[in-house]
């Protein structure tokens, strides 16, 4: 006979005996499947219960695959003989988890027909306590061990006892040896270690006394060293003193001839001072004569101004569009504003129905365990039928009441659950409906991002008129700055029927007005402004190609019959800088037209060669091959 040991645990157990109070008492519960081969192979469990303080304290249970049968019938229970044992292990594990609880959900209770526990035969209930009633899962009948069994019981407990003192002993006799070994180990480690701390010693003194000596030796020689060192130093001083002097003396003699000079050469610069004062003077009378002038300039400036502010008014136009753009965004967010009001009530709904099906469920178990619990009570009255026939006849009518609140109760639950089908069939139009507010919401939501993109583009172009508005201001300020300098070339030109040659405006300082531009990329002094040349009337004039760069030159032309020589810019159509061989002049984005661009008024090529300069361009003039050509690049350095 083989024993298999499954559970063995002190467990806590209301004990109640007739007319006495409850106890707790702790009770050993020990669980074994025993297997018999012989003469049939079959198995039996057994279960003990023994209390650690009271070695008399057995009770014995031992059940076979036959008692079973009848302990399933009479409980109602569902397992198996083989799954028994488990289950009734998992239902102590869950007693031991309560114990501690002041209310405890399952509890096990050792119930006894006599006063005292004194060998009478008792029952170990398994208890589920709710606030409806207890619920016995389980109950045992154990009865008390007999005095062979007992006698039995305590020789176990005192073989265990035993092997638990012989391997207690054992343990000690090998914990004291190690502890021996251990001890001796030390002490001789010990008594080593302290003699190599007395070699240290006696080593450290006499490297210390050892080191002492050395430095004192070596201090002795570093002062004599340092001695050596400092007379050195103070020969070597005095002899750099003296030399400093003698330098000393000599750049004070070079100062001297310096500053003789330096007082010829002021003297020269005092005379070219009064020289250029006087040449002022005359500059200031010409500037007079070159006032008027500009204040016909200005007058045409006024016009510039007029066109101004037809571009302003276009500007403002576009800013009304964006407006309008930015109302109907407004109008957009307000309606995605109450598509999310009307999301959040549908979840609502959907949690209001939700926790309206929670409820009905639970009815519905409550009702269900109802049901089962009256099923039980049938069976029960069928068994009872069979036992007395007298009693059968008084319970047939209250049959047929259970059987008709039974009825009752099955139409009530169909009733519920055609219920629930209409609350699931709403909750699925709810889901519907949420689906097609979630699409239209994604829907506005690509509309307001493309709303957006268009509002994007408009202010990226508004940015662009702005930019070519300031390009047209800069363009103004130049052409005026270039009508002063030739009206003041016009007057400080001297008369052309005197000299034949190529003459040059000279700049009131004094130096060829050669300008360079670093801004526009062109680093080289570029051909003079105002270098003019005598040249054969043309025939005709030359067509200008729409597709070339334009550029300005300035040339000789005849007007009002008068020997004064003009400069004027002329269109020409030449490729190419005749100083670099580059292309330069105007870069093609000024001269690009755009659809969704505001209309660049003031710099086409018909109004620079027709409108604006036609006082200042000679209608005949030709490009010579030896003409100096200046591009447009050099006078827009923005």
């Amino acid at each position: 006979m083989a024993a298999e040991s499954m559970f063995n645990r002190p467990v806590c157990v209301q004990v109640r005996c007739q007319g006495c109070e409850e106890r707790r008492l702790n009770v050993r519960v020990n669980i074994e499947l025993l297997s018999i081969s012989n003469p049939v192979h079959k198995k039996d469990l057994a279960v003990q219960l023994t209390d650690d303080t009271d070695p008399f304290f057995l009770y014995n249970l031992v059940i076979s695959e036959e008692d079973f049968q009848s302990l399933k019938s009479q409980q109602g229970l569902l397992v198996d003989f083989s799954a028994f044992p488990q289950k009734f292990i998992d239902l102590l594990q869950q007693c031991i988890q309560e114990q501690n609880k002041d209310i405890p959900r399952f509890l096990l209770q050792l119930v006894s027909s006599a006063s005292v526990l004194d060998h009478t035969p008792v029952s170990l209930n398994v208890v589920e306590t709710n606030p409806f009633k207890h619920l016995t899962h389980l109950s045992l009948k154990f009865l008390p061990g007999n005095d062979a069994e007992i006698k039995k019981f305590l020789a176990s407990c005192l073989k265990c006892l035993k092997e638990d003192k012989i391997m207690l002993e054992e343990k000690l006799r090998k914990t004291e040896e190690d502890l021996t070994r251990q001890l001796s180990y030390t002490q001789q480690s010990l008594s080593d270690k302290s003699r190599e701390l007395d070699k240290l010693k006696n080593e450290w003194t006499s490297y210390t006394t050892a080191l002492t000596n050395k430095h004192t030796q070596e201090l002795t020689n570093e002062k004599e060293r340092t001695l050596q060192a400092q007379a050195q130093y103070q020969q070597q001083h005095e002899q750099q003193k003296k030399e400093l002097e003698n330098l000393h003396q000599k750049s004070i003699q070079q100062l001297q001839n310096r500053l003789s000079e330096l007082e010829v050469i002021n003297k020269d610069l005092t005379e070219r001072r009064y020289k250029g004062d006087s040449t002022v003077r005359e500059l200031k009378a010409k500037l007079s004569g070159i006032e008027d002038e500009c204040q016909r300039a200005k007058q045409e400036v006024l016009s510039l101004r007029r066109e101004n502010t037809t571009l302003d008014a276009e500007c403002h136009e576009k800013e009304k569009l964006i407006n309008q753009l930015q109302t109907r965004v407004a109008v957009l967010e307000q309606e995605i504003k109450d598509k999310d009001q009307l999301v959040i009530r549908t979840k609502e709904v959907l949690d209001a129905t939700q926790e309206q099906k929670a409820i009905l469920e639970e009815s519905t178990e409550t009702k269900q365990s109802h049901i089962e619990k009256l099923e039980t009570t049938i069976k029960s009255l069928s068994a009872e039928l069979l036992k007395a026939n007298e009693i059968i006849k008084k319970l047939q009518g209250d049959l047929k009441t259970l059987m008709s609140k039974l009825k009752l109760k099955n139409t009530v639950t169909i009733q519920q659950e055609k219920l629930l089908a209409e609350k699931e069939e709403r909750l699925q139009k709810e889901q519907r409906e949420l689906q097609e507010t979630g699409q239209s919401l994604r829907l506005k939501e690509q509309e307001v991002c493309k709303l957006q993109e268009q509002l994007e583009t408009t202010i990226e172009k508004l940015e662009e008129s702005k930019q070519l508005l300031k390009t047209n201001e800069n363009v103004i300020t130049w052409l005026n700055k270039q009508l002063n300098e030739v009206q003041m070339a016009k007057k400080l030109e001297i008369p052309a029927g005197s000299h034949g040659g190529v003459r040059t405006a000279i700049s009131p300082h004094g130096m060829s007005d050669r300008p360079s531009f670093p801004s526009s990329g062109i680093s080289h002094p570029i051909s003079p402004l105002y270098t003019f040349q005598t040249f054969p009337d043309p025939a005709h004039n030359k067509t200008i190609n729409p597709h070339c760069p334009v550029q300005f030159n300035t040339q000789l032309s005849k007007m009002n019959r008068c020997s004064d020589v003009q400069t004027a810019p002329a269109v020409t159509s030449h490729p190419a800088n005749k100083e670099n061989g580059d292309n330069l002049g105007l870069e093609a984005k000024y001269f690009k037209k755009k659809d969704d661009s505001i209309p660049l008024r003031g710099l086409s090529q018909n109004t620079l060669g027709s409108e604006y300069l036609k006082p200042y361009l000679s209608t005949k003039a030709q490009l010579s091959p030896k003409a100096a050509v200046t591009p447009v690049s050099a006078y827009f350095p923005g």
